[in-house]
């Protein structure tokens, strides 16, 4: 799941294409997986925006019906021109927010192979096995020299859907099987690695992804996972497809020490300085990176990591810091805003099915929320002056922090400056434009199917 889109100005143009980013070869999806991409488990984009727009449109032909009986009873003299008019109002508005949700799974439930639409709408139950096969055909066409092999999975995220060969299997439910198919995956993947020899020069690194999704309803809970990055040959590395301090299994005989535990903060940003670690590359990077060398500490030769602070985004929006204070085992996470969950007093977004980071749907905190993660990593009871000495420090830190972090984001384009990168954290960037989603076929009406989609 490449989860940054595909085009930018024209379709076609792939400029955001794993392809373009340093990938030799791509087989997946450029977006990520929606309830929509699955038969029979209605809509999770703009959930709410799709409710309010239906509400809107039926209350308009509610009015519209209630003038043709007015008209028609001799009530009122209503123009019959004036009844056309609104005619062609309800059918447009209709058009309006019915075809781009109606076309959703076309548009958005994509698979692709290198810069080739090859299955529009994807068939989601024997995609699982054709990933682990192209994953596998991978590891065997580079056996003899190093690559880089990052695997994310369609399980276990929302939504769950039921693969034949796993139903049943499990005896917690539809949430079960698609866990044992997980495991399943990463035995298929274990075992084509030592039957190819590559065990003592492969590092093989499973992770989660940033945990529960509990709008999807509390009986089919899920939690992102992915056996998501390989390494081989002693040059490359892969890394964890998202969040922060997720939990994270390494396999690497011979050089990481068997059951080693680092219960330290660390990011996806620390997958690129790693890479460069193990590719022997020891120049300095003339760029600002986020991350650190994850090395020193799989290797036990450090025990703390170099993140000190760790930014947490919502959209757009930094909405949380993270501290680690030098020598200190308390990790302290301050909130600037927080989420109002739908409807009162759930415990998650049900209404809109996501949570949303601006206007009504969060409320902002001054001063900023504290929690101190170590001994509440629930996150539910705030710190005050009263029962965090630290408070008023934790907060002068953090703000200094967020004042650092801001002047490194560049917001310049080449040639003005060459290490500049268009900010990508922008309405206009981050806007749905359908006309640009990759289509096989005449847009809007996409379609192809893979030629064995449906006999894996």
């Amino acid at each position: 799941k490449w989860h940054l889109g595909v085009n930018c100005e024209r379709r076609g143009d792939h400029c955001h294409h794993p392809n373009q980013h340093g990938f030799s070869y791509f087989y997946g999806l450029p977006f990520t997986l929606f309830n929509d991409c699955v038969p029979g488990e209605g809509g999770d984009v703009l959930a709410d925006l799709q409710k309010t727009l239906r509400n809107l449109t039926i209350f308009l032909g509610i009015g519209l019906l209630t003038l043709v009986f007015v008209r028609g009873c001799g009530l009122v003299d209503i123009s019959l021109r004036l009844l056309v008019v609104l005619f062609s109002v309800s059918i447009l508005a209709t058009a309006v927010w019915w075809m781009p949700f109606k076309f959703m799974p076309t548009w958005n439930c994509i698979l692709m192979r290198n810069q080739e639409v090859v299955e529009q709408p994807m068939t989601v139950e024997t995609l699982p096995q054709r990933l682990l096969r192209e994953a596998q055909q991978f590891i065997k066409r580079n056996v003899d020299r190093p690559f880089l092999l990052f695997f994310s999975m369609v399980h276990v995220h929302t939504p769950l859907f039921r693969n034949p060969a796993f139903a049943g299997k499990s005896l917690h439910g539809l949430y079960g099987d698609n866990i044992e198919e997980v495991d399943w995956m990463i035995g298929k993947m274990t075992e084509t690695v030592d039957s190819l020899g590559l065990a003592n020069n492969t590092m093989m690194y499973f992770t989660s992804d940033h945990g529960g999704h509990i709008e999807g309803s509390t009986s089919r809970a899920s939690q992102q996972g992915g056996w998501n990055s390989f390494y081989k040959g002693g040059k490359a590395m892969g890394g964890w497809e998202g969040g922060i301090r997720v939990p994270g299994i390494f396999r690497w005989p011979g050089r990481l020490a068997p059951g080693r535990v680092v219960d330290e903060p660390t990011s996806l940003m620390d997958l690129y300085p790693t890479l460069k670690t193990l590719a022997g590359d020891t120049q300095p990077d003339s760029r600002h990176l986020d991350g650190h060398d994850l090395m020193p500490l799989l290797e036990g030769k450090v025990e703390r990591s170099e993140h000190e602070f760790m930014f947490h985004y919502c959209g757009i929006y930094l909405h949380a810091v993270r501290w680690h204070p030098p020598g200190s085992d308390s990790v302290f996470k301050v909130h600037f805003f927080t989420p109002n969950f739908s409807p009162p007093g759930a415990g998650g977004c049900y209404n809109t099915r996501i949570c949303q980071c601006f206007g009504k749907h969060v409320s902002h905190h001054d001063p900023p929320l504290v929690f101190d993660l170590f001994r509440d990593p629930s996150e539910s009871k705030p710190l005050s002056p009263e029962t965090e000495p630290r408070h008023s420090e934790i907060l002068a830190q953090t703000a200094k922090a967020v004042e650092r972090h801001r002047n490194t984001l560049v917001n310049r384009q080449p040639p003005d400056d060459v290490n500049g990168v268009p900010n990508q954290l922008t309405w206009e960037k981050s806007l749905w434009k359908p006309w640009l989603q990759p289509c096989c076929g005449t847009f809007p009406f996409c379609s192809c199917t893979e030629d064995n989609a449906r006999s894996v």
